[in-house]
């Protein structure tokens, strides 16, 4: 009988355990920009703030698209070029930005047009957290940085 009651207990300290765990990465901000008819492409855009040790985000899925890529944006004179990376570093007790200009998410061959108001799923893979599921909101077409292949 001791047996059998000491199960729970060590299960319910591997929660409390694993449970702060998962509680280190918040994302906040996450939004992409309406598409047009007929667009293969939108970005995505987020803030993932760490309260624990240092991390990285390797990769992340939405069923929106038939994939998700992590890229960035590299200056050359007057000449912005986008370039797919292996994913992003998250400091520890940090903070990083995915935003137009720079780092972002590449949401590839979308399945139907983003609708402003609407939320899209999305999950970020990180080597330590694991997986973290998110929305992206879905603003206007218009206003701020454009972005495009």
């Amino acid at each position: 009988m001791k047996k059998i009651g000491t199960v729970p207990i060590f299960l319910g300290l591997f929660l409390l355990a694993s449970g702060p765990a998962l509680a280190q990465i918040k994302v906040e901000e996450a939004w992409s920009r309406a598409t047009p008819p007929g667009a293969k492409i939108a970005s995505g855009y987020l803030t993932i703030r760490n309260a624990g040790a240092a991390d990285r985000l390797v990769g992340a899925s939405s069923p929106a698209a038939e994939r998700v890529e992590t890229h960035v944006t590299l200056r050359d004179g007057d000449i912005s070029r986008m370039r797919e990376v292996k994913g992003y570093d998250v400091p520890a007790k940090g903070t990083l930005e995915l935003k137009p200009g720079g780092a972002h998410l590449m949401l590839v061959n979308i399945r139907a047009p983003f609708k402003e108001g609407t939320k899209v799923p999305l999950t970020l893979k990180f080597e330590k957290a694991g997986e973290v599921k998110t929305e992206l909101m879905v603003r206007p077409l218009t206003g701020g940085a454009q972005h495009s292949h």
